[in-house]
C-alpha cells in the first residue's frame, strides 16, 4: 500500500512502523505526524476514507476523533488561566453563578478540569437533537446533583467535560469554546482542527469504521465481543459516561453531519494529525513564532491532581492534570513530563517537553480502547527509537 507524506532522516523506522500497522489490517485509514524542536520530523499518511468508494486518505483528510477533542479544550481552559482570566482555584460559581445548584456551590474549576466533579452524566432524559443544542445540556448540569461528593473521587466525564469546560470558557470569554478554539489557537497556527465543523470542510472527513459506531466493517476481533452496555448493563457509570445518560447512545451518530456541526468539546472535534501535533508542539515550544502556553502553565496543567482509581472508568489508573492525561501504570509514553489525551477508537495527540518532541495521530478503523492502543504506541515509541 502506497505511504504519502515524509520523514526527516533518521526517523525512516516511523514509516515503516506505520506501513506495518496497515500490512497487519489494523488500519483503513489513517495520519500520523511528529514534531520536534518545533518543525515536524515525521508527517505521514495512507490508506482509505471510505471502503464502499475506495477514496484515497488525502494528505488534508480530517476525521471525528472523539476524546483527543478533550486535549483541545484543556489548552482553552490553561490559555485563559496563563492570562489571568480564569482562576482553576476559584469555585465555578465566580464565572457561572447558575452552576451552584444541587449541592454544587463549592465545585471548583480545577475539578472539573480534573473529573472530580461527580458530573459524568445527566439524569435528565435528553435526545441527541437536544444535546447538540447546547443550552439544553447546560441546562440539565445546572440541575444535576453530583453523583459522587466532589474532590473525593476521579471518574471520567466522557462526555459532559465538554460541555462543563466549554460553558466556563463561554462565561469567561463571551464566545463558544468553538469559536475560542478557532480564534485563539486554530487560526494562528493554520490547524485543520474543528470544534464545530464549517459545512464547507464536509467533504473532507474520512468515514469512521468499526462495531462500536454501528458500522461495517468491524474491527478484527470485536464481532464476538458483546456491546459494552450488554457486558455491563445499560446503567453502569462507565456507559452512562460515554453516553452522557442516553444522549449520545444511538448508533452511527458519529457520521452524521449534524454530529459533525455540532459543538462537543469532549468527543466531536474534526482534526487532522498534523495539527494535533502542532498544537501540542506550540504548547510545548515556539512553532512558527506562535507559543500557546508558557512553560510555567505547563507545569501548572501537567501536575497530577487525581489519585486512585477513576471510578467510572472501571477502577483503571488514569490519572490527570488540568484537562490532559498524564503518566501513570497504564499510560507508559515519553518522560515523566508527558501529557495529552487520548481518543475512543484510537486517535492521539501527546506532547514530551523534555525530549521536545509532540504527536498526532489519527484513523478511521475504531479499535477497542480509551487511552490509545497498539498502533499509536508503537509510531510513538519509534520516534523516541529514532532519536535514541
Amino acid at each position: 500500500m502506497d505511504i504519502d507524506g515524509f520523514t526527516e532522516p533518521g526517523f525512516e523506522p516511523v514509516r515503516d512502523a506505520f506501513a506495518k500497522n496497515f500490512d497487519a489490517g489494523r488500519e483503513i485509514g489513517a495520519a500520523f505526524c511528529a514534531y520536534r524542536h518545533g518543525r515536524p520530523v515525521v508527517d505521514l499518511w495512507g490508506g482509505e476514507t471510505n471502503v464502499q468508494t475506495h477514496a484515497p486518505w488525502e494528505r488534508d483528510t480530517m476525521v471525528l476523533v472523539f476524546s483527543t477533542t478533550k486535549g483541545a479544550a484543556a489548552v482553552c481552559a490553561n490559555k485563559l488561566a496563563q492570562e489571568g482570566r480564569l482562576d482553576v482555584d476559584a469555585p465555578v460559581v465566580e464565572y457561572w453563578p447558575e452552576f451552584g445548584q444541587a449541592g454544587k456551590s463549592a465545585i471548583t474549576v480545577e475539578q472539573l478540569l480534573s473529573h472530580q466533579a461527580g458530573l459524568a452524566w445527566v439524569d435528565e432524559p435528553l435526545t441527541l437533537e437536544q444535546a447538540l443544542a447546547w443550552e439544553p445540556m447546560i441546562h440539565a448540569l445546572e440541575h444535576q446533583a453530583p453523583v459522587w461528593e466532589p474532590g473525593s473521587a476521579h471518574g471520567y466525564h466522557a462526555v459532559t467535560f465538554g460541555y462543563l469546560v466549554g460553558e466556563v470558557v463561554r462565561r469567561v470569554t463571551g464566545r463558544t469554546i468553538g469559536t475560542y478554539f478557532h480564534e485563539e489557537v486554530a487560526r494562528p497556527l493554520g490547524l485543520d482542527f474543528w470544534i464545530g465543523l464549517p459545512e464547507e470542510h464536509e467533504a473532507r472527513v474520512a468515514r469512521l469504521y468499526g462495531s462500536v459506531l454501528g458500522d461495517a466493517p468491524a474491527p478484527p476481533g470485536e464481532e464476538s465481543r458483546a456491546s459494552m452496555a450488554g457486558l455491563l448493563g445499560p446503567d453502569s457509570m462507565v456507559v452512562k459516561a460515554l453516553t452522557a445518560g442516553g444522549s449520545f447512545s444511538e448508533d452511527g451518530i458519529f457520521n452524521t453531519r449534524a454530529m459533525h456541526a455540532a459543538e462537543v468539546p469532549a468527543a466531536a472535534g474534526i482534526a487532522d494529525a498534523r495539527s494535533v501535533a502542532r498544537m501540542y508542539a506550540a504548547c510545548i515550544g515556539e512553532v512558527d513564532g506562535v507559543r500557546l502556553l508558557s512553560d510555567a502553565q505547563v507545569r501548572d496543567a501537567t501536575t497530577q491532581r487525581t489519585k486512585g482509581p477513576n471510578i467510572v472508568l472501571m477502577d483503571l489508573d488514569l490519572q490527570f492534570g488540568l484537562g490532559f492525561i498524564l503518566p501513570s501504570s497504564l499510560v507508559r509514553l515519553g518522560g515523566p513530563r508527558s501529557f495529552g489525551h487520548f481518543g475512543a477508537g484510537g486517535s492521539a495527540g501527546w506532547a514530551d517537553p523534555d525530549a521536545d518532541l509532540a504527536f498526532g495521530y489519527v484513523m478511521n478503523r475504531m479499535d477497542v480502547g480509551l487511552a490509545g492502543d497498539q498502533r499509536s504506541y508503537t509510531l510513538i515509541n519509534a520516534c523516541y527509537d529514532a532519536l535514541a
